[in-house]
């Protein structure tokens, strides 16, 4: 039996996700805002367990409830057991200065600190188990190259990755160590994207270069994205190189 524990699954590239790790026999639990209703039809069609919790990753009760939830399997149930930190939110696009001060709390939070305490409380509560544990954390190519407008979300995506090179270090120490990925996905078709292109271009320089990934059909489709993170997440040499992107590794 596998485990898998899905943050953001209720659209877009969580949705398709979500679809397809039930798809592959996963027990499911997923941590979105809203619950969906067809992903519930989803897993009963497949006879898959799922388990969905309508709550808010920054929720001050996530941590405890998930470990609990957690420690009420025995530490040989499953072979394996993955967490993937999907959720994340954009935020205003525009300078810093410009921005609301709880809207740029809420991607900071959402981005990055709700992934790291996510992450921890699942190390924790799966320390004693037999199973093979990987973390696969969706990052994004902006937490590595700088993009004008998106002070937040690149700051957010690139302390994600540098969050994920050190719990590989730190795992690293352990006698079952657990292998962390922070992986880009590519430019998907999604309601992010669809935000981007409906900002202010005086704001946003590269706003005409995303239009053209749209009209150029260079954004990819969230299932066929879902499909290559849950193969480089199968791969053999996942946690390798605890930094990566699907492009080009």
């Amino acid at each position: 039996m596998q485990l898998a524990i899905l943050t953001g699954a209720s659209r877009g590239l969580g949705l398709a996700l979500a679809e397809q790790l039930l798809d592959h026999k996963y027990t499911l639990l997923t941590l979105s805002r809203r619950p969906n209703a067809a992903l519930g039809a989803h897993a009963a069609g497949r006879g898959t367990k799922l388990e969905q919790w309508a709550i808010d990753v920054t929720a001050s009760d996530v941590v405890p409830r998930l470990e609990a939830w957690l420690r009420q399997f025995a530490g040989d149930a499953f072979e394996r057991a993955v967490l993937v930190n999907n959720a994340g939110v954009l935020g205003r696009v525009g300078p810093v200065d410009r921005m609301d001060p709880a809207i740029l709390a809420e991607v900071l939070r959402v981005d990055l600190e709700a992934p790291a305490m996510i992450s921890a409380a699942f190390l924790r509560a799966t320390r004693a188990w037999r199973a093979e544990r990987r973390v696969l954390n969706v990052s994004s190519g902006a937490g590595r190259v700088a993009i004008t407008g998106w002070a937040a979300y690149c700051a957010a995506k690139a302390g994600l990755d540098h969050l994920s090179r050190v719990m590989a270090l730190d795992e690293a120490r352990q006698p079952n160590p657990a292998k962390i990925v922070s992986l880009a996905p590519g430019v998907i078709d999604t309601d992010m994207q669809s935000e981007l292109r409906a900002s202010d271009g005086s704001e946003f320089p590269d706003l005409a270069r995303f239009k053209e990934f749209k009209a150029t059909g260079q954004l990819a489709a969230p299932n066929d994205a879902a499909a290559r993170l849950l193969a480089f997440l199968d791969r053999n040499d996942f946690g390798a190189r605890s930094v990566a992107d699907v492009r080009t590794d």
